[in-house]
């Protein structure tokens, strides 16, 4: 069926030997591998100031369009408790430590008073935002505009990303 191949099987150190040497890049020095982690470094630092910046070339496609922007502002605007969620849950993780029975009972209460009045917050919120948006840009698509609001508006401010363009105080631009 097949006949002889006319030369003999390289021995593995050979085999293993051809494999090492890369054909994409060819003996790169040490220097030169620094130079292009370094150059590569500045690039990914300076993609992810300007998406913090907020420009739209550095956006992901979720971020991306003048809708999300004015929900972003929209949201960035107003001051809200679901922001405040993650300390109010670490505050009632410590009280839960605490061994008095109604103590333990009073951040039990917190907790779920908390998570429900951030639903129903957010559930107004995304019809709000999604009533707004339609009429503001007609053109624009709503599907996931208001989730996308609502979990902004649960992110600490100085965590947002990208980062706030107006502060709370009366929607001054920063």
């Amino acid at each position: 069926m097949s006949g002889k191949k006319g030369k003999p099987t390289p021995k593995r150190k050979e085999a293993q030997a051809k494999l090492k040497v890369s054909p994409l890049s060819p003996g790169a020095s040490k220097e030169a591998k620094r130079a292009l982690k370094e150059q590569a470094r500045k690039r990914r630092m300076e993609a992810r100031a300007a998406y913090m910046r907020g420009e739209e070339a550095a956006l992901p496609l979720r971020d991306r369009g003048p809708a999300r922007r004015f929900v972003r502002n929209y949201i960035d605007e107003r001051k809200s408790v679901a922001e405040y969620f993650l300390i109010i849950i670490m505050v009632v993780l410590f009280m839960t430590i605490i061994p008095i029975p109604a103590v333990q009972l009073a951040a039990v209460a917190v907790m779920y008073s908390s998570m429900i009045f951030i639903t129903l917050d957010g559930i107004l919120l995304s019809r709000r935002i999604k009533r707004i948006v339609r009429e503001k840009f007609p053109d624009q698509p709503t599907k996931g505009i208001g989730l996308y609001g609502w979990m902004r508006a649960t992110q600490l401010r100085r965590l947002r990303a990208p980062a706030p363009q107006i502060s709370p105080i009366k929607g001054k631009k920063k």
